[in-house]
């Protein structure tokens, strides 16, 4: 395949596909990043409850310009908008939601992401990278789904799915779902299994930007 022909997906696309795989009546935390876009998505026959660590449970879309409230904010100091019912709480009781398993799915960025479901997502290890440890950690314990959002690949062309992290981990063995901009992929105890395929991109092509065997359903 000419690299001329590969489309795959955009950003925004990428967050739709998340938005419809997740299940009515989910309680959902949104990582730094790209999975903000996620909560613009949203079927609207589908009530998905997102939380941020900052203490708000009932995160709603991006607020429209001229509408931002700066003291309404994400975890990334983004601002969000409330939807009805939502409620506040303290940092403490949040994270008392996360290590108590009450989340039902976490959406996150990477770095890399091994062939076994290992993450890493905080820190590219360099000397001078800025630290940003957050609340990844806890959240890759603590919630019962973990699905990774991400480009298939550097900015230099490099695999982000590898054969095992070279950055600092996040945590083993905690990835479920990888979506691309090339594919959807399972996680697996039997390796990784390529769900579907953006427009424009193949098997083959998949294979040869990704540093660890890929199974077909």
């Amino acid at each position: 395949m000419n690299s001329d022909q590969i489309k795959g997906w955009s950003r925004e696309q990428m967050a739709q596909k998340i938005a419809e795989d997740i299940p009515d009546g989910s309680y959902v935390n949104l990582g730094i990043g790209l999975p903000e876009l996620i909560a613009n998505y949203i079927p609207e026959d589908r009530e998905i409850i997102f939380h941020t660590e900052n203490g708000l449970l009932g995160v709603g879309p991006a607020p429209l310009p001229g509408f931002e409230d700066d003291e309404l904010i994400n975890a990334g100091k983004k601002t969000v908008t409330a939807i009805k019912g939502a409620c506040y709480f303290h940092h403490a009781d949040s994270f008392a939601m996360i290590r108590g398993g009450h989340i039902d799915i976490c959406i996150l960025g990477a770095f890399q992401i091994s062939e076994t479901g290992d993450l890493a997502n905080w820190s590219t290890g360099e000397p001078n990278a800025i630290p940003a440890v957050g609340g990844a950690m806890d959240l890759v314990q603590g919630v019962k789904t973990i699905f990774i959002i991400t480009q298939h690949t550097t900015k230099n062309g490099e695999p982000k799915i590898v054969k095992e992290c070279t950055y600092p981990l996040t945590g083993k063995g905690v990835v479920n779902r990888i979506y691309t901009d090339f594919a959807v992929i399972n996680v697996t105890p039997e390796g990784l299994f390529v769900r579907e395929l953006a427009p424009g991109v193949d098997f083959e092509f998949l294979q040869k930007n990704t540093a660890v065997p890929l199974h077909k359903f």
